[in-house]
């Protein structure tokens, strides 16, 4: 099993707004808001009488107008339940950008999926992402991060569960979540050895903007591609929290400048500005000017529409 991150697209995840797809009017507004990434929610915020008719309205809603700019995302629920292969069925006859796993324990969990999108000749494009939200999930982050390593692997992205993880571990929801840093610094840590992305948990009181704000900074200041948010209403604050900074990318594409420079060939080490920089800096630099364009392209296609 190789243990070497491959190459995957930069995407923004700043932002990714969970809908519950039992409510076509939430479904619809996906298209105006600007978050990055949408999950389409099968799972929790569907009761389980109502399952047949979330399936339905996602039929309806990805076959009516597609969504542009954004990343789609169906949640569906877990495999041994009595929905899951119903799930499955719609993702692969939908084709979002990926399906969300939810509760995954252990590496299996992935590959039971990846076997089923590759039986029914799902495109490779069709992604996985996985909700670590159990206390086996986080016990086994790395040996799952590390999955997505293997050849035909479609992981791309773990999401925390916090809400989940609280219940089973009796740990309470406070400021500042201390007992629960050691956990979501272990997600971290274990995409960051595999290559993948790590989405960081809903905060619960969309009207606490304050507590949302300070919950941003620990996330980013974590190392988080971006937060799960439950609201549109934590859509800007989140793009804003997780997005590059305008003084972060003219301080990379100085250091790009700097390497771009003939003087510079051959160098692993180069002074930039005075300070010394290396060439894992400039691929930093890179994947960050990066995001800032497809941020950039995003908005300008936003105001043509307008």
């Amino acid at each position: 099993m190789s243990r070497n991150p491959t190459t995957r697209p930069i995407r923004l995840r700043r932002s990714v707004l969970s809908v519950p797809a039992i409510n076509p009017r939430a479904l619809e507004k996906t298209h105006a808001v600007d978050c990055d990434a949408v999950i389409f929610d099968l799972e929790d915020s569907v009761a389980p009488e109502k399952k047949a008719e979330a399936r339905e309205n996602l039929r309806n809603f990805f076959s009516a107008r597609p969504l542009q700019g954004k990343e789609r995302i169906i949640r569906i629920n877990s495999l041994s339940t009595n929905f899951g292969l119903a799930d499955m069925e719609l993702v692969t006859a939908l084709g979002p950008d990926a399906v969300l796993l939810p509760k995954v324990d252990e590496p299996q969990d992935v590959m039971a999926v990846g076997d089923l999108l590759s039986e029914a000749d799902a495109s490779e494009d069709l992604r996985i992402w996985a909700m670590i939200e159990t206390p086996r999930g986080i016990l086994n982050a790395a040996a799952i991060a590390e999955a997505g390593r293997t050849p035909g692997s479609r992981l791309d992205c773990l999401v925390v569960g916090l809400n989940d993880l609280r219940k089973e571990t009796g740990v309470l929801p406070q400021p500042g979540r201390n007992y629960l840093v050691p956990w979501l610094m272990q997600v971290v840590l274990a995409v960051s050895a595999y290559g993948l992305d790590a989405i960081d948990s809903v905060f619960n009181d969309f009207r606490d903007e304050q507590g949302f704000d300070a919950e941003c900074l620990q996330g980013r200041a974590m190392g988080f591609a971006g937060k799960m948010l439950i609201h549109p209403a934590q859509i800007e604050p989140a793009n804003r929290h997780f997005g590059p900074d305008p003084a972060a990318i003219a301080e990379a594409e100085a250091i790009i400048a700097a390497f771009a420079d003939p003087a510079s060939d051959g160098l692993n080490v180069i002074n930039a500005g005075g300070r010394m920089v290396e060439r894992l800096h400039l691929v930093q630099a890179e994947s960050l000017v990066h995001k800032a364009r497809l941020i950039a392209a995003r908005q300008a296609a936003a105001r043509k529409t307008m």
